[in-house]
């Protein structure tokens, strides 16, 4: 394939990593859901489990099918089960089919990071380019996740008439832009990959066994884990320590998605300069830091300073520990992206955040997260690359 043509063919594909980037909006949405259903914290923080539980339940199963399906058609069968499950709270909204819509997006997610970031190795044949055009994938995801409370404040102002009760009007804009993914995807000619040896989910889980692979996989539990948990809890710490209102807390993770798509972008051009293994080292210790400081200082200035260092700091960790782990069993790629997508169930490690938070306060909360940060400085000085 030219140059040119795995250009255009890239394009479809790093633009549904922009739809992967939805599941980041049940941050800020879990303030006004929590708000218009009346649930507590410990509530609002199960909802980032009832998305992201389905990437344990599914990663395998969808790696598999991936197998007999291809990887193209996987992506657009998520893409499907997204604009389904965005449709629902225009038919019927309660809190009930809210947490339904939220489930059916993490369905669609978890299906789409099982197969679309395999499919990208379908255009992308360097090796080299491997590591970055992930990380190009994590920019636009990222972007994505920065743009989400406007697309809550969009709805709410715009569709909804400035009434909070109606910010469920995000779910169907989401589910217009995947459709409009899903069907540019489905008019760009791509190659499928060469048939694999379908594995069974036993001959899946045993790759486990290699403790390369274990580690890894840990790694992209705990990077996913603390991805959301910081979006999570950002607001919360500005509302609970310095009596923040929810739209000015909003300003938080808002800062913490913008240092995050910054990070994603440098490292990009970074690690065609730098080890990927290196460059992981020296961002996850600096993200230990900021996580200590954001637990130990109770400054808005500097909160707000540890809560952006640590989205620029952990922007390039999962696109990193996922790459290794490809690298790692190329003739596995299928079944090792199941997996790798299986450890997303980090993200259901916010609920132990907003329990955390519950009982101990936002230092509680924040301990939690400082604790994931600390597993994954022991994976980057541990584990060993192929590249």
């Amino acid at each position: 394939m030219s140059k040119q043509n795995t250009m255009w063919a890239a394009l479809p594909i790093l633009f549904a990593f922009f739809v992967m980037g939805f599941c980041d909006i049940v941050g800020i949405s879990s303030d006004y859901a929590a708000e218009a259903f009346g649930w507590s914290p410990t509530m609002a923080g199960l909802i980032p489990s009832v998305v992201f539980v389905w990437f344990f339940l599914l990663g395998i199963p969808f790696g598999i099918l991936m197998n007999r399906i291809g990887r193209k058609n996987t992506v657009l069968l998520s893409m499907g089960v997204t604009v389904v499950g965005m449709a629902l709270p225009l038919i019927h909204y309660d809190s009930t089919m809210t947490i339904v819509a939220y489930a059916l997006l993490g369905i669609g997610n978890a299906i789409l990071q099982v197969s679309v970031n395999p499919l990208l190795q379908n255009v992308v044949t360097d090796e080299k380019l491997l590591t970055s055009s992930l990380t190009a994938g994590q920019v636009v995801k990222a972007v994505s996740s920065f743009v989400g409370p406007f697309i809550v404040l969009m709805a709410t102002n715009w569709l909804g008439g400035g009434d909070e009760g109606k910010w469920f009007l995000c779910f169907p804009i989401m589910g217009a832009v995947t459709l409009v993914s899903g069907l540019w995807l489905l008019a760009t000619p791509i190659k499928r990959e060469p048939s694999q040896s379908s594995s069974g989910i036993g001959e899946t889980l045993s790759l486990l066994g290699d403790k390369t692979i274990l580690l890894l996989f840990l790694g992209i539990f705990f990077a996913v884990g603390t991805d959301v948990s910081t979006n999570f809890i950002s607001s919360k710490v500005m509302i609970s320590r310095f009596d923040f209102s929810k739209e000015a807390a909003g300003l938080a993770p808002q800062v913490y998605f913008v240092c995050r798509t910054v990070g994603a972008f440098v490292g990009v051009f970074l690690m065609t300069k730098i080890a990927e293994l290196r460059y992981f080292r020296i961002n996850i210790v600096a993200c230990l830091v900021f996580t200590i400081l954001l637990a130990a200082i109770e400054n808005d200035v500097i909160d707000f300073i540890c809560i952006g260092g640590i989205g620029f700091c952990c922007s390039c960790v999962f696109p990193i520990v996922y790459a290794i782990a490809l690298k790692t069993r190329p003739e596995k790629a299928n079944e090792i992206s199941g997996l790798m997508i299986m450890a997303v169930a980090g993200g259901t490690v916010s609920f132990l955040v907003g329990a955390a938070n519950d009982w101990l306060g936002i230092a509680g909360g924040v301990a939690v997260i400082a604790l994931e940060v600390l597993y994954l400085t022991y994976c980057a000085f541990f584990v060993r690359s192929k590249s």
